[in-house]
């Protein structure tokens, strides 16, 4: 392009841009100045209070509170677990046959206690001692049962199930009672308060072969009786061994008196121990089984010493016990107490392992249907040791213990 002609539009570009920049402000620019001025003026002073009025809204929106409704609605889902209840009225029909078979139960216990039947029953042939496992051993397969069954000839003579120390039986009630003498034919004697005159054995170990029967299981087992004393203090410790089952001990200490034996503490151990412990002075013993406590008067004997003292009453004066006399005394067991009455029956002659040997045979016949029987015979030639102990249980379970040697303790 001819640079004239640049030139000459150049010009023309200028002026058109002066003329616009010229001319704009003398167009329009002071008659639209004032009227804007005026126009803010008005607009920004009196509006603005007005708007300020509608926040009080917020306290309308404060409404929404009654929300809570909402949990109240959640409330009421709480009652339906009612229809769930409604399931509890039948329950009670089936309670009652079982509370309906209970009673046939306690037949096999035979006792008005839960502690006292539990002894005795599981005892089964056992020389009549309170099981310390108690209920337990009833479920025992029929070789534990014969570890019991052979107990101890110091158990001999098993008390009566129904009579627990803690049940308003009679033998609660007579358990303080002294040493009852009842020569026979002769009623009821006032039971002395001063126990008889008794004659203590020398110390000797006696030794003892034992058949018997548990459930219809037969079995054979060996036990042993340890006699000490030295005039001031006795010991008796009587254990069964049986092949394949174990063993049971008995243990009877205490104080050797003018009228025989004053146990002190008695204990009766299979797997574990129980114990009674014996305080004449306060007229009690108390048991570690943690069963009730007993009262106990002059003369009263545990489970292994009653055998002991009662040959001591008779090498004193075997006289005064003729056949048919009853000699009534509270012995005590590892649990309970209870007065045990021995019959006299008379002198026999026994065939035992050790060779044939007279003796004096005392019977504790059954008090009630689920008693044991208990046949003890007392031989001279030992003192009125025990030669032979025999138990008889209500279901035909026995267990039967014969002297097979004697030797020093």
């Amino acid at each position: 392009m001819p640079r004239r002609v640049l030139v000459l539009l150049t010009l023309l570009v200028l002026a058109v841009h002066a003329w616009v920049l010229v001319g704009l402000p003398l167009g329009g620019g002071q008659d639209r100045g004032a009227p804007v001025r005026m126009a803010f003026h008005t607009r920004t002073v009196a509006p603005p209070p007005p708007p300020e009025p509608p926040a009080a809204p917020p306290p309308a929106e404060a409404a929404p509170t009654p929300a809570p409704t909402p949990p109240a609605a959640a409330a009421q889902p709480r009652p339906r677990p009612a229809p769930v209840r409604k399931p509890a009225p039948p329950a009670p029909a089936p309670s009652m046959p079982v509370a309906q078979e209970a009673p046939p139960m306690p037949p096999g216990e035979a006792s008005a206690t839960a502690e006292t039947p539990a002894a005795d029953t599981t005892a089964m042939a056992s020389a009549g001692t309170a099981v310390p496992e108690g209920a337990a051993s009833e479920t025992a397969t029929a070789p534990e049962q014969t570890a019991s069954a052979a107990s101890s000839p110091a158990s001999a003579a098993a008390a009566s199930p129904t009579a627990a120390a803690s049940s308003p039986t009679d033998s609660a009630q007579d358990s303080s009672a002294g040493v009852d003498i009842r020569p026979p034919g002769a009623g009821a004697n006032t039971a002395s308060t001063t126990p008889p005159p008794a004659r203590l054995p020398d110390p000797v170990r006696l030794e003892f072969e034992v058949s018997g029967q548990a459930k219809k299981f037969n079995y054979r087992a060996s036990a042993e009786l340890l006699w000490r004393h030295d005039g001031a203090r006795y010991e008796a410790r009587q254990e069964i061994k049986a092949f394949l089952i174990g063993a049971r001990s008995q243990t009877s200490t205490g104080q050797v008196t003018a009228s025989g034996l004053q146990p002190e503490r008695f204990g009766d151990k299979a797997r574990s121990e129980q114990a009674a412990h014996f305080n004449f002075g306060q007229g009690r013993v108390t048991f570690s089984a943690n069963t009730p406590q007993a009262a106990i008067g002059a003369g009263a004997q545990d489970r292994l010493s009653v055998f002991i003292q009662l040959g001591a009453l008779l090498a004193a004066a075997s006289e005064r016990y003729p056949d048919g006399t009853q000699i009534t005394l509270t012995t005590v067991g590892a649990r309970y107490a209870d007065r045990w009455t021995f019959t006299v029956e008379g002198t026999e002659m026994l065939d035992l392992p050790r060779g044939a040997t007279p003796a004096l045979k005392l019977q504790r016949l059954p008090r009630k249907e689920y008693d044991q029987k208990a046949e003890l015979w007392l031989a001279p030639s030992l003192g009125f040791l025990p030669a032979r102990i025999r138990i008889t249980q209500s279901n035909g379970d026995f267990a039967d213990l014969r002297l097979s040697a004697n030797a020093p303790p």
